[in-house]
């Protein structure tokens, strides 16, 4: 009987889930989205309930789809938005909704966290400087506004680690998921005393710590009934969702870089020891891979920018693309590349939630630079293509800086599959970007870790190895690039002239 894998990318628009072959060839998919919650200006907030309904109703809907047996399936794993805040009492329910990774509202308690441990302290402990949207900053949060929700508080955990105890009822992380909750001693891949004990969170609060390719607990009775797995099922450590993604990628040894292009962007690097940043511009966290790190810089706004763009002024291709059963994406590349290289003189800043890498920044905000009465529609939406790939270059080009370069840079995400922004990715980069052939890299990665911890390969490089291959390359075109060279040295001059105007806009809408 042939045997299967299954992964569960948890996102933050939605929940999906993959039915592989051992092979790594996709069987089956199936989606069911939950909304985002913004009360306030910089807010991000999901009910973590919402995942677990969406994770089992999709791997539900996904053995009913593919005919496969529950019993043909070894593993599952699970791929998750990272650094969200769960907050569980004493039954193990949620004290409130989640506070999720792009949560902007932590900018005192970084602050505060920087006064407590000091810059180089965290740099050197936990390998980034203090972030709004990590975890830790979140927990400060709660424990500064809400005492009382943080006094009931018994176990944190993070989205993807919520749903594994739904279904197993273990408490248990990853480290390359807890990595970003920074909370961790990051060389040495454990919780920090010294940090915890600083900012006052009991350590007894965390999970314990597992390799992403360890079995992580197994479907229990209740679950099974829900989502139609067998109970005894094991469910992998997994991953967050860029460390998964990266091994569904390849990403598995030194010499190839990721650039996805999901709800944010993120350029991504393995590293065989861990590498920081003294400037604390991209983030260095623990790997999918047993015992080994990554480089990771990430851009806050990628495809949510675009969605941005569709969901306001691209109503007309919405309507066209349902009566062609296409994506509207489809449509909106094809109007973008009617516009010039460079959108006509127009830059675009994809700073709607504020941003990462590399400035660390919560308080700045989109633009549109350079408007002018003869831009059409099509200069815009290319526009915000190039911004979120100048973002991404802002990225490679720190990633390079530390000593990691590639002999080519392999394209995942949404946004990976437009052969515009592979091209512009390309030309900004100044190296071959190719695709791999899944589209599908966080589900691919999530159950290859699954499968590892199954047995079914030795490690996760083996089965990377067995399952993934490159396809698609695209090489730079060299009058692209030497324009893409000077737009993004006006690009990045553009933050720095309003980084004093983005604190002002921030203390006027208080």
């Amino acid at each position: 009987m042939e045997k299967y894998i299954l992964g569960c990318d948890i996102g933050t628009s939605g929940t999906k889930a993959v039915l592989f072959t051992l092979g790594g060839k996709p069987v089956a998919s199936a989606t069911f989205e939950y909304p985002l919650y913004q009360e306030q200006n910089g807010y991000a907030e999901q009910d973590p309930d919402d995942w677990v309904h969406a994770t089992c109703d999709a791997i539900a809907a996904v053995i009913k789809k593919s005919g496969v047996s529950a019993s043909s399936i070894l593993s599952l794993g699970l791929s998750g938005q990272m650094h969200g805040l769960v907050m569980l009492d004493e039954n193990d329910r949620p004290l409130r909704r989640a506070i999720i990774w792009c949560d902007q509202r932590t900018g005192a308690e970084a602050e505060e966290m920087t006064r407590i441990l000091t810059r180089e302290k965290l740099i050197a402990i936990t390998a980034n400087p203090a972030i709004t949207g990590f975890t830790a900053a979140k927990i400060l949060w709660v424990k500064n506004h809400e005492p009382e929700i943080f006094a009931k508080t018994k176990k944190i955990l993070l989205p993807k680690d919520y749903v594994r105890f739904a279904l197993t009822g273990e408490y248990l992380s990853d480290y390359s998921d807890a990595s970003g909750m920074q909370l961790m001693d990051v060389p040495n891949r454990c919780w920090s005393k010294e940090v915890t004990s600083a900012l006052g969170i009991d350590m007894a609060l965390l999970p314990t710590l597992v390799e992403s390719s360890d079995v992580a607990g197994r479907i229990h009775e209740k679950a099974a009934s829900l989502c139609g797995l067998l109970p005894g099922t094991p469910v992998a450590g997994s991953a967050g969702d860029q460390a998964a993604s990266a091994v569904g990628s390849g990403i598995v040894r030194p010499g190839v870089i990721s650039a996805t292009i999901g709800t944010s962007g993120v350029v991504f690097a393995y590293a065989d020891k861990p590498a920081i940043d003294p400037k604390g511009r991209v983030h260095t966290l623990c790997h999918a891979v047993r015992g080994a790190w990554h480089i990771m810089g990430v851009t806050q706004g990628a495809g949510l920018s675009l969605k941005w763009f569709r969901d306001q002024f691209c109503k007309d291709e919405i309507n066209v693309a349902a009566s062609l059963g296409v994506d509207p994406y489809v449509l909106m590349d094809k109007e973008a590349e009617k516009s010039p290289i460079g959108a006509d003189g127009l830059l675009f800043l994809p700073y709607f939630m504020g941003e990462r890498t590399p400035h660390l920044d919560p308080d700045c905000r989109g633009v549109f630079f350079g408007l002018t009465s003869t831009h059409e529609k099509r200069d815009l939406l290319r526009s915000v293509m190039e911004g979120v790939s100048y973002s991404l270059a802002d990225c490679y080009d720190i990633i390079r800086e530390l000593g990691f370069d590639a002999s080519e840079v392999r394209a995942a995400g949404g946004g990976g599959r437009s052969l515009l922004w592979r091209q512009m990715l390309s030309d900004m980069f100044s190296s071959p970007v190719t695709t791999t052939n899944s589209s599908e890299a966080g589900a691919l990665g999530a159950a290859l870790l699954g499968a590892v911890a199954a047995g079914a390969y030795a490690n996760v490089p083996e089965a990377a190895d067995a399952t993934i291959l490159t396809k698609d390359r695209l090489d730079p075109d060299p009058e692209a690039a030497a324009y893409y060279k000077r737009g993004h040295a006006l690009y990045q001059r553009l933050y720095t002239s309003l980084k004093d105007d983005y604190k002002a806009l921030a203390e006027l809408r208080k």
